[in-house]
């Protein structure tokens, strides 16, 4: 071992990356991999989106902004959570960061101290329980179940209260299940965090990915909630833009006031060049992202009876763009399914256990792949349970 890592600060704690890892350097290694396990849109970021960051480049507007980002950038997205969920934000409440992952971080520093217990929705997008962790808190999961097809239960929350609950974390539509949670539990929720004086953090990376007849509701909306909410989005997923970094949350004031430095210390500001791209991204066409859950829809429309075929059942996906799958029929445990399904048949998928699920029955298949792909995918990964 290094001096340095013998050195560790206490707050670094090991975290098992080593199957996903693996997973991606065998997948590296192997032709025609049909990859149906991150997260990762398959589609090209708009044309007029590219165009934007292009031309900030020729007209020098690649030198650092403010912390908190672009003026014309923060306006437009509190305009945007108006029109799109009813949320009531102004410029000055909007913060601009480095993907939605920074936003998590820079929540957890804020609001997270040592001892505290953070309530996340799980399975769960595990990120959470790194910030958590290096700002000295406990994460503390609270299970979602395939029979509610992985939908909250208000019931779940309050039993896992106590007098060190900080904070809960509502994701939804969620990854790793694409649930989402009905606007009546939501309401619910809302109700629980004022009566036990819980902070809320609404993480709606996904929001614009609902499936009818599924609704979303903003909880940062309902009568108490604003004020006790930070409400986290981005650009990724929407507009099929992960690997350019633009994430932003919405807070009141004095909060993002108060973060502003952190923010700075953090990455002094999100990429310029990316956050003219995203100005264009809400200003611009919004058909190609029309067209995107379109055809997001029909794959998953086609891939819910191909899984039931196979002999597979799963929590019904709301939205997003992944579906959570129980693979028990196979007699497999996840992990060994995974690696085996790809080793064997050149399909990439991920086990439930990379998302803080205890259950070795569940796998995350993301449709995001064109669907002839998909259906060639699902032959695969059909031929191999039946033969495992």
């Amino acid at each position: 071992m290094s001096l340095l890592a013998s050195r560790l600060a206490p707050r670094i704690v090991e975290e098992d990356g080593a199957f996903r890892t693996r997973m991606l350097a065998l997948a590296a290694g192997m032709p025609n991999v049909i990859a149906l396990g991150r997260g990762d849109p398959d589609f090209h970021t708009p044309s007029h989106i590219v165009a934007a960051a292009k031309a900030a480049i020729d007209a020098n507007h690649h030198h650092y902004t403010g912390p908190t980002g672009l003026p014309a950038l923060r306006t437009a997205i509190a305009a945007d959570l108006k029109a799109a969920h009813g949320l009531d934000y102004g410029a000055d409440e909007i913060v601009v960061t480095a993907g939605a992952q920074e936003g998590i971080m820079l929540t957890m520093l804020g609001l997270c101290a040592p001892g505290d217990e953070v309530l996340i929705t799980s399975p769960r997008f595990t990120t959470y329980d790194t910030a958590v962790r290096l700002c000295g808190g406990v994460p503390v999961p609270v299970p979602t179940y395939e029979k509610d097809d992985f939908a909250l239960d208000v019931a779940e929350i309050e039993r896992r209260v106590t007098p060190r609950t900080r904070m809960f974390v509502l994701t939804s539509p969620n990854n790793p299940t694409g649930a989402v949670t009905p606007p009546a539990a939501i309401r619910a929720i809302a109700d629980l965090a004022i009566r036990y004086d819980l902070l809320v953090v609404a993480d709606e990376i996904y929001a614009r990915m609902i499936y009818a007849p599924n609704a979303h509701l903003s909880i940062a909306t309902l009568p108490g909630m604003r004020e006790r909410t930070v409400t986290l989005n981005g650009f990724s997923k929407t507009y099929a833009m992960t690997g350019w970094r633009v994430g932003y949350l919405a807070a009141p004031g004095d909060f993002v006031a108060q973060v502003t430095e952190p923010r700075h210390t953090l990455s002094i500001n999100t990429c310029t060049i990316s956050q003219y791209a995203a100005l264009a991204a809400l200003t611009g066409p919004q058909e190609p992202v029309q067209q995107m859950l379109a055809d997001y829809a029909e794959r998953r429309a086609w891939l819910m009876p191909a899984l039931t075929a196979a002999g597979f059942t799963y929590g019904h996906p709301g939205g997003a763009f992944y579906i959570y799958t129980n693979i028990s029929s196979s007699g497999l445990p996840a992990p060994e399914f995974c690696e085996r399904l790809l080793r064997e048949t050149g399909v990439m998928v991920f086990p439930g256990t990379m998302f803080g699920d205890t259950s070795t029955d569940y796998i995350r298949i993301s449709y995001l792949q064109p669907l002839p792909l998909i259906r060639e995918a699902m032959a695969r990964i059909a031929e191999f349970a039946h033969g495992a």
